[in-house]
């Protein structure tokens, strides 16, 4: 393999001063819904808000003097951006970054803040990065990949040592995939102190490349759909990573929307910590699809915590309805004095609590002489909205529920 366990250690060194040894949480709300001992290596925390930085660094350190001054180009979503803008200004080169026309908006500002010249290009990762190549070709800089580079690899595997460090009978480690980087690094690590960890990599169903790849057993390029795990959505992982996933990762699962939702969620209201879709994608599966898995010591890595605040906003109104804690509740009723005010009057009487209220006669599906009412209500969970709707209908209303 072109990467070592000491190619590994070398990048602990060289890493020591630059990015923050994170902390591994115990989560009890996790630990007691699967039956495990899950723990959360908190990445999310890392200087830029994720574990790109210690990968970036570690490649531009190894840069000679030349190629220092002809500066350095990237290609990211968003995270391995700012890693590689912070890594490059510590040094004093320069450094261009082109992302993805609707990469989150916080990124880009914080990637431009991080002393980078932002380019935006394209509409997914891979679009981007083929910008980038010509403008590398252009200029002479030497292009740092995200993901397909020995010491990116290595310096995301220094993750495994400090998870060693803290845990040392760790058993399951739970890891996102986008192009594979940061799963290379902490399966090499593992699997060379400690053979017997299961690795587990974490992909969304909407754009699983790595998963559809092993499956065929060949590198395959995946036109998927777009996901809110953004900084894991890549058409085509490197052959290197691929490689290294196929000797040492032990089993790749995908997650859908809704769960990676209800993750975040999960994250923000019990671990009082904010994971954007990546990062939230282990505890996705951790939650839903590793079942067998019982009292073992667990760590699932929240790989980053830059997340867009509108696109939050949203995930958690989508967490909230996923859970039954909030609902969109449509209904039709005869256009007469008081008769929304008894609609209102059953759901208070069942402790829903009325966000917001439309109340329409126009729409063409409505019958002349009523109204739609269109209902925001926070409720309990699952079995208060089935209690709503059954009482409702139980008074001759037709309920819709979006």
């Amino acid at each position: 393999m072109m990467i070592s366990l000491e190619d590994i250690k070398k990048a602990g060194e060289t890493l020591n001063s630059v990015v923050y040894k994170t902390g591994l949480v115990y989560n009890t709300t996790l630990s007691e819904m699967t039956g495990n001992h899950v723990y959360l290596k908190m990445e999310n925390l890392q200087r830029t808000g994720s574990f790109k930085l210690r990968g970036a660094y570690n490649k531009i350190a190894s840069l000679s003097e030349e190629e220092k001054k002809k500066g350095v180009v990237a290609s990211s979503a968003g995270n391995h951006a700012q890693g590689v803008a912070l890594a490059a200004t510590i040094y004093g080169i320069r450094s261009t970054i082109v992302m993805p026309k609707h990469a989150p908006l916080s990124k880009v500002t914080s990637t431009r803040q991080y002393g980078a010249e932002v380019v935006l290009h394209g509409d997914v990762y891979d679009e981007a990065y083929e910008e980038a190549k010509r403008i590398q070709e252009k200029t002479k800089a030497t292009f740092i990949h995200p993901f397909n580079d020995p010491q990116v690899i290595a310096g995301q595997g220094t993750i495994a040592l400090e998870i060693l460090a803290d845990l040392p009978d760790v058993e399951v480690v739970v890891v996102p995939i986008g192009g594979g980087g940061l799963i290379s690094g902490i399966a090499i690590a593992m699997k060379s102190l400690k053979p017997d960890v299961h690795v587990i990599g974490v992909q969304a169903k909407n754009m699983p490349s790595m998963a559809e790849s092993l499956a065929r057993g060949r590198l395959l390029t995946v036109d998927g759909t777009p996901t809110i795990a953004d900084g894991i959505a890549v058409k085509t992982p490197g052959d290197l990573t691929f490689e290294i996933v196929q000797r040492y990762v032990d089993e790749v699962v995908t997650v859908d929307e809704d769960e990676i939702a209800s993750a975040i969620l999960l994250l923000l209201e019990r671990a009082k910590a904010v994971a954007e879709g990546a990062g939230a994608a282990p505890v996705a599966a951790v939650l839903n699809r590793l079942y067998r898995y019982k009292n073992r010591k667990m760590v699932a890595v929240i790989s980053g915590g830059n997340i867009d605040v509108n696109l939050l906003s949203r995930t958690i109104d989508k967490g909230l309805v996923k859970n039954g804690r909030k609902i969109f509740l449509n209904t039709v009723i005869p256009d007469q004095p008081g008769t929304l005010w008894r609609l209102l009057q059953l759901i208070a009487g069942t402790g829903a609590n009325v966000l917001s209220v439309t109340h329409s006669r126009e729409t063409l599906d409505v019958p002349l002489g009523s109204a739609r009412v269109e209902l925001e209500l926070e409720t309990a969970d699952a079995d208060h909205v089935q209690t709503i709707r059954e009482l409702l209908e139980q008074h001759c209303y037709r309920v819709q529920l979006q």
